[in-house]
Order: C-alpha cells, then sequence, then structure tokens
C-alpha cells in the first residue's frame, strides 16, 4: 500500500497550487481539507497576487487571508463589470454651497468586515467642512459654520486628521471622529496650494501662500518650522514627490522655471536656514506629476524652446554633497513633443513608463518616450478630475458621468481598458460632475448643481464576507 502524505509533506505541496485547486483539495478527506485551509498557505497566496498586502497589515480577528482572498477576488470582477447589482448609489445633500474639494479620511486599505466604511470629508463656498459615509449616504459631522469660505483640504487617515484652508488663508485643523476644532495656523495673505508631507521624520503640512513663500507647518500642532520664498506674487501649486523627499513648485504664466526643493532642509531647517533648491530647465511649465514607481522620476509638460509647441520631460532627481552643502542634479531622462491637437489640462502618472493625460473630452496614455499606447473618447463633455491607482482609473466629466477604467495586469507593459460609466442625476437639474475620488472599495463624485450648489455621489461597490467564512 502507498504510503500516506503527513500534514507537513501536504503543506509543501499545496503550497505550488492556486486557489481553486486549494477549494478541490479540501474536498477530498478531513485531513486534506484542515491542510488546505492553514492561515499561511492564503496568506502568501494574497501576497502573490497583491503585492500590496504588506502595506497593509491585517486586522486580527475580523477576516482571515482566505476570507481576504474571496472577497479581494470579488470586489475585482465588481470594478470590472459595473453591473447595477455590483455597487450601492447614493446621493448625499447637506451643503448649501458649492463643494470645492474632497479628501477619503479612511485609510486606503482592502478591509471586509463589519467596522470597515468609507469616509470623505468635503469643504463648501457655504463655509463648513463635512464628514460623510459614503454607503450609508449620510452625515457624519459638520464644522460650524466658519467666517469665510473653505477653499481646500487635505486628509492625515494614519491620524485621524483633516486640515482645511479658507480663502483668507485660514488653515485649520479637524478631529477626523468628531469634528472637533484641533489647531490653527493664519496666512498672511490667501493660500494658492497645499499639500501633505508623510516623511520619515514625521508628518508635515506644506502650504504655498499668494504673497510667494512655501511654509512649512507641524502635524498635527500646525505650528511653523519654516518659510522659505517660492515666486513673488504668484499663484503657486505644490506637488510632493512619492517618497516624500522633493517638492515641485511651480508658479502660474511663469517665464521663470520651475523649482525642485530638497525636503529635509525644509522639515528640519539648519542654523543657516537655507533651502536647497533648483531651477528645472524648462520653460513655460503648465502641468508636472511624479511617476508612483520611482522615488525621484518627473514629467513636467511644458513649452519647447521656440516657444510654439507643447513637450513633456522627464527627470531623474538626485543629490549631491559637496563641502557639507547639498545640491539638486535634475538629470534628462526623455523628452518629447505633443500632437497639435491636444491641450492636456490634466496630468497623472502610471507604474514607472506611463502618462495620463485629459485634454478636453479625451483621455490618451504616453509612454515617457513619446509612443502613444492608447486614446479614449468616452464622455462628451470635458474632463474635470481624473483618480489613478494600481488598479483603475476614473475620470469625471461636464456630460453628468464617471469613467471606470481597469488596468490588464497580464500584459508585459500597461495597458487601460474602458469598461463602464457610472451615471449621475438628471441634466435638468445638474451640470456635471467636477471632482472624483476613490479608496479602491468606493468611489465619490461631486456633482455640481444648476442652482449653484453641489452634491455627492457614492458608488460603494458590494462584497459578500458570509459567502467566504
Amino acid at each position: 500500500m502507498a504510503a500516506q502524505l503527513g500534514p507537513h509533506e501536504l503543506l509543501h505541496v499545496f503550497s505550488f497550487l492556486e486557489a481553486r485547486d486549494l477549494l478541490r483539495a479540501a474536498q477530498v478527506n478531513k485531513v486534506w481539507n484542515e491542510v488546505s485551509m492553514t492561515k499561511e498557505l492564503w496568506r502568501q497566496l494574497c501576497l502573490r497576487r497583491w503585492a500590496s498586502c504588506k502595506a497593509f497589515p491585517m486586522v486580527v480577528g475580523t477576516q482571515t487571508w482566505k476570507q481576504y482572498y474571496f472577497c479581494r477576488s470579488e470586489l475585482e470582477f465588481r470594478v470590472e463589470s459595473g453591473r447595477p447589482q455590483d455597487f450601492i448609489c447614493k446621493a448625499i445633500s447637506g451643503h448649501t454651497g458649492k463643494i470645492d474639494e474632497l479628501a477619503y479620511i479612511s485609510p486606503h486599505e482592502y478591509r471586509f468586515d463589519d467596522r470597515a466604511r468609507s469616509v470623505v470629508c468635503t469643504v463648501s463656498s457655504d463655509c463648513t467642512v463635512r464628514a460623510w459615509d459614503l454607503r450609508e449616504g449620510t452625515e457624519i459631522w459638520s464644522s460650524p459654520v466658519q467666517p469665510a469660505p473653505l477653499v481646500t483640504l487635505v486628509a492625515y487617515p494614519q491620524l485621524q486628521l483633516v486640515v482645511t484652508v479658507d480663502v483668507e488663508g485660514l488653515i485649520m485643523g479637524w478631529k477626523a471622529e468628531t469634528g472637533a476644532e484641533w489647531a490653527s495656523f493664519s496666512l498672511p495673505a490667501s493660500c494658492s496650494s497645499m499639500e501633505t508631507c508623510d516623511h520619515p521624520d514625521g508628518p508635515f503640512l506644506l502650504v504655498a501662500c499668494a504673497e510667494g513663500s512655501l511654509y512649512t507647518l507641524t502635524v498635527p500642532q500646525l505650528q511653523m518650522v519654516s518659510k522659505v520664498a517660492t515666486f513673488p506674487r504668484a499663484s503657486v501649486s505644490l506637488s510632493c514627490s512619492p517618497d516624500q523627499q522633493w517638492v515641485f513648485v511651480s508658479a502660474q504664466g511663469s517665464d521663470v522655471g520651475p523649482k525642485l526643493f530638497y525636503t529635509q532642509p525644509l522639515l528640519l531647517p539648519s542654523e543657516d536656514g537655507l533651502p536647497v533648491s533648483t531651477t528645472v530647465p524648462v520653460r513655460l511649465s503648465s502641468r508636472a506629476c511624479w511617476a508612483p514607481d520611482e522615488a525621484a522620476r518627473l514629467m513636467v509638460l511644458h513649452r519647447d524652446d521656440g516657444g510654439m509647441h507643447l513637450a513633456i520631460t522627464t527627470f531623474e532627481l538626485k543629490t549631491s554633497k559637496s563641502r557639507g552643502r547639498v545640491s539638486i542634479l535634475a538629470q534628462q531622462l526623455a523628452s518629447f513633443p505633443l500632437p497639435d491637437n491636444l491641450t492636456p489640462h490634466l496630468m497623472q502618472g502610471h507604474g514607472s513608463q506611463v502618462i495620463l493625460l485629459a485634454s478636453r473630452s479625451e483621455l490618451v496614455l504616453f509612454t515617457i518616450h513619446g509612443l502613444q499606447l492608447v486614446a479614449f473618447q468616452d464622455h462628451q463633455k470635458p474632463i474635470t478630475s481624473m483618480w489613478v491607482d494600481l488598479n483603475c482609473v476614473i475620470t469625471s466629466a461636464l456630460d453628468l458621468s464617471l469613467r471606470v477604467y481597469v488596468w490588464n495586469k497580464e500584459n508585459t507593459s500597461p495597458v487601460l481598458k474602458s469598461c463602464y460609466h457610472l451615471l449621475g442625476g438628471s441634466h435638468r437639474w445638474a451640470s456635471g460632475f467636477t471632482h472624483v475620488k476613490s479608496d479602491s472599495v468606493s468611489i465619490a463624485g461631486v456633482e455640481a448643481r444648476s442652482t449653484g450648489t453641489s452634491i455627492l455621489r457614492s458608488y460603494c461597490y458590494r462584497v459578500h464576507l458570509s459567502a467566504t467564512s
């Protein structure tokens, strides 16, 4: 009679199987069933399929690795198919003014237990900041009416903190769970841009002021760490690199090239207080984005040397140190001219090589070397916002729709597939979507109303935990 494999030998053999094969093995007998349910087997399956699992540790006692595997597989199927039964749609109203910005304050992680929920905060011209439960379609809290309209906000989900700024430059910190005021800081003029900086030395807030300075504030205390000059009396935009080591600073309509600041001297200034910065060698830049999979790869949309045509140039950033002084090296990696029919107003990066551009109602993908990968003309009116992550791309437009695209991960190079529209309300009452964001299990869009107000529309994907226990 042939020798029987013991649990340890079975565990080794089962480690080479896929999920469907493990489920078949579980039906053979009691021993095979017990071994096929081993936590480490399902953990390795999850890590092989979704490398991002390493960044989001499991919550003990709320879900197993097997549950996680099947819930996330179901989620991916529903995100790609987009049938009416795949998600719960809610129209959420409460603001009496126009919503100017939204941000998720729930952590961007895949949780499929009873405690998981998607929460966003919004700021409005009605002078309030509010928090919303997207799945329930309800308001969680609203701030007291502030002295001036709020124009933008950023969130620190791990700290459960929201930071807002109003038209007069008053920065406020709010506890995300309750809406209680935490701290404040007053700029000498209005704010033109605000960015989070989750640096290894701690979380910070970067703020561009209309009088031409870049402020660095501690979080959550909102105390000033440093202040450096950027572009005098200009509307400045900020963008932090994926590793939080660099800040790209550009001034709209300026002939002077955009600037790059090394964040370390901003966050921990030395005795001389001098920033470390350089000017990027391009003219009339209008947009920029980072390659998410690279620590310091910057793509800049700008005018060519003749000033007549648009081009995109990619830089690799490095630092060098000489005689105790740090300097920045921006080495050109690639550059290409854009077709004359493209006038991009939105720009995002994906992976290490792909650039996504929104030009009027068209979405176009290029490599950093100028190869056009694909172009989509799914929207009937201009695209207003674009969300890009590892799994999908979502665009909002004035045609009152959101368009969902999914990355095909089986190809050696990234390929984007157009999947479906998510529709808003009636054209009689609404004038289009102005913003869209996602936390992977839900989508939140801001729908502008013809009355000058805004509402939220949430689309939460259905995932059934009970079927996988």
